[in-house]
C-alpha cells in the first residue's frame, strides 16, 4: 500500500520549489484538455463539409464538450477523495488521451461527438482538481498571483486553440487539431506523479449518483431544446417537452442536494451574498469567452472569406495581450479590491464586443484584432480576480466546493452561450433575410437592380447574353445570395452586441462583490 503523501510534506520535501513544480504539472495538462474547447471551432467548416452536418448539428461539437465538462466538475471532488489529487489527475489525463485519440479516427459525426464528451468529462474533473491543487501550494498571501498562473491555462488555451488549429488544418487535416494536444498530456502525468499529493484518508464518501443524474439530464434536455428550437419550433412537442423535463429535474436536483448526506454541490456557497454575485460574473465570463471563440472564426471564414491560419492568427494577438494581463492582474488582485479589477474587465470586454457590431465583409485584420485585443485584456483582469475573490469569502471547508461551483458555472455559461448563441445567430440571419426579401416588390428599382446584374453577369461571361442571364434567373439567384451574404453579416453584428450587452448587464453582481466595510478578519486571517 502507498503511504499517503500530503501537500505539506511535498512543500517540506522540495521548499519553495514546490509551488511552481505543482503549477507546470497543473498548467501542462489544463492547457491541453482546455485548449480543446476552442480548437475545434476553426474546423467546423471542414468537419461540416466532410460529414454533410448543418450549423445545428456541428455546434454539438463544442457544446457536448462544453456541457459534460461543466457536469462532470461536480464530480471533482468526489473524485479527489476517492483516489488523491495524483492519481484522479492522472486518471483525467488518460481519459483525455484516449478521447482525443478516438476524436482524431472518427468515421463519423456521432463518433467524434461521443469523443468530445470523453474529452470534456476528462477537463471537467481536472479543472477543479488542478485549481485546489495551486490554490493550496501558494501561500494564502500569493493566492491572488496563484489564481492569475491557473488562469493562463484555462483562458489563454482556449484563445490560443483557433491559431494552433487553423495551421494544422490548412497543412494536414482537421483530425490532427484532436491529436496535438496529447503531447502535453504525457510529461503532466509524468510531473503529477511526482509533485501531487495522494489520497491522505482511507474513508471516503459516497458519491451522490442521483444528484449527479438529475443535474446532468437538466443541463442536456435544456441544451438539446435550445438547439432544436429554432429548426423544429419554440412550441413544438419536442422542445416544450425538453424545456418542462429540463425544469423539473433542476427542481428535483435543488431538492436533493439539500437533503443528501454527500451532495456534489454545496448550495451553501451560494448562500453567501458576495459568493453568488461571483457565480453570475462566472457564468457570463463564460458564455463571452466560449461563445466569442466560436463566433469570431465562423464569421471571418463564412463571411470574409479567411483560411483557417487566418481565422486563428487573428485571435492571437488577443491570446498574447491575455497572457500578459493575466499575471499583472493576479498580483494586483492581491492589493487591490477584486470587484474593483472585475468591473473594469467587464467594462473591456463588453466595449470590445459592442465595437464588433461594425464588423463587415470589409474589416481589416488589425481592425478586428485591436477589438479583440481589448476585449481579451477584460478578460485578463476578470479570471484571478474572480477566482481569488469567490474563494476567500467562504469557510475553509467549503473551498474545495467553491472551487467547483465558480468553475461550474463559468462552464456552464459556456455551454449555453455557444448554444445560444448558436440560435440566436441563425435567428437574426434569418430574420434579416426575410425583411431583405420583403423589399423586393417588383418595382422599377427593383427591375433596374436586376437588370445592371443580369449585364455585368453576361460581361463576366456567366451567360450568353444579359436577355438569357435574366431569363435563366442567374440575376435571381446572384442578388439572393447578396442578400443572404448581408443577412448574414447582420446577424452576425447582433449577435456580438449581444454578448456586449451580456458583460455590461454583469457590472451589476461584480458591484456586489465588493468587500464589506468595518468587518475584523476571520480566524483564518481573510476578510468575510
Amino acid at each position: 500500500m502507498v503511504t499517503p503523501v500530503t501537500t505539506k510534506d511535498l512543500a517540506a520535501r522540495y521548499g519553495d520549489a514546490y509551488k511552481w513544480l505543482v503549477t507546470a504539472a497543473v498548467l501542462l495538462g489544463l492547457t491541453a484538455m482546455v485548449g480543446s474547447a476552442t480548437i475545434v471551432n476553426v474546423a467546423m467548416p471542414d468537419i461540416m463539409g466532410e460529414f454533410g452536418l448543418g450549423q445545428d448539428q456541428a455546434q454539438w461539437l463544442s457544446t457536448a464538450f462544453l456541457a459534460s465538462m461543466t457536469a462532470a466538475m461536480l464530480a471533482s471532488t468526489w473524485t479527489v477523495e476517492a483516489l488523491g489529487s495524483r492519481g484522479a489527475y492522472i486518471l483525467t489525463l488518460v481519459v483525455f488521451i484516449l478521447g482525443s485519440m478516438l476524436a482524431s479516427f472518427s468515421p463519423n459525426d456521432t463518433v467524434l461527438i461521443f469523443a468530445r464528451v470523453a474529452q470534456g468529462t476528462a477537463a471537467g474533473v481536472a479543472q477543479p482538481l488542478g485549481m485546489v491543487a495551486i490554490f493550496q501550494a501558494f501561500p494564502a498571501d500569493r493566492r491572488g498571483t496563484a489564481m492569475g498562473i491557473y488562469g493562463v491555462g484555462v483562458v489563454l488555451a482556449p484563445a490560443l486553440g483557433p491559431c494552433v488549429g487553423g495551421m494544422l488544418i490548412d497543412h494536414y487535416s482537421w483530425r490532427y487539431v484532436f491529436a496535438v494536444a496529447v503531447p502535453l498530456c504525457i510529461p503532466a502525468i509524468l510531473l503529477a506523479w511526482m509533485f501531487l499529493p495522494t489520497r491522505g484518508v482511507a474513508v471516503r464518501r459516497s458519491f451522490d449518483w442521483l444528484g449527479f443524474l438529475l443535474l446532468t439530464t437538466a443541463i442536456a434536455t435544456f441544451l438539446t431544446a435550445l438547439a432544436n428550437g429554432q429548426r423544429i419550433g419554440w412550441d413544438s412537442t419536442f422542445v416544450d417537452g425538453n424545456f418542462a423535463l429540463a425544469a423539473i429535474t433542476l427542481v428535483g436536483f435543488v431538492v436533493r442536494e439539500g437533503r443528501a448526506p454527500t451532495p456534489i454541490l454545496a448550495l451553501d456557497v451560494f448562500l453567501n451574498p458576495r459568493f453568488l454575485a461571483a457565480s453570475i460574473v462566472a457564468f457570463s465570463l463564460g458564455m463571452g469567452l466560449y461563445g466569442s471563440t466560436y463566433l469570431v472564426p465562423l464569421f471571418v471564414q463564412t463571411i470574409q472569406g479567411y483560411m483557417p491560419t487566418n481565422s486563428g492568427l487573428l485571435l492571437l494577438p488577443g491570446g498574447l495581450a491575455l497572457g500578459v494581463v493575466i499575471p499583472f492582474a493576479g498580483r494586483l488582485s492581491d492589493k487591490v479590491a477584486p470587484h474593483l479589477l472585475i468591473l473594469l474587465g467587464l467594462a473591456l470586454f463588453g466595449a470590445s464586443n459592442v465595437l464588433m457590431r461594425d464588423a463587415d465583409v470589409s474589416t481589416e485584420f488589425w481592425t478586428f484584432a485591436g477589438w479583440l485585443i481589448l476585449g481579451r485584456a477584460g478578460l485578463g483582469f476578470i479570471l484571478p480576480s474572480l477566482n481569488s475573490g469567490a474563494l476567500r469569502v467562504l469557510d475553509q471547508r467549503l473551498i474545495s466546493h467553491g472551487a467547483g461551483a465558480v468553475n461550474f458555472m463559468r462552464q456552464l455559461g459556456g455551454a449555453v452561450g455557444v448554444n445560444l448563441l448558436s440560435v440566436y445567430l441563425e435567428r437574426q440571419t434569418t430574420f434579416y433575410a426575410g425583411e431583405f426579401n420583403a423589399l423586393q416588390t417588383g418595382t422599377a428599382a427593383d427591375t433596374n437592380a436586376l437588370h445592371r446584374i443580369a449585364m455585368a453577369l453576361g460581361r463576366a461571361g456567366l451567360a450568353d447574353n444579359a436577355h438569357v442571364a435574366l431569363r435563366s434567373r442567374e440575376a435571381y439567384r446572384f442578388l439572393s445570395r447578396m442578400i443572404e451574404a448581408q443577412a448574414g453579416i447582420l446577424g452576425y453584428r447582433e449577435s456580438f452586441l449581444f454578448v456586449g450587452v451580456v458583460f455590461l448587464a454583469a457590472l451589476v453582481p461584480a458591484w456586489f462583490m465588493r468587500p464589506k466595510r468595518h468587518v475584523p478578519a476571520n480566524p483564518a486571517g481573510e476578510a468575510r
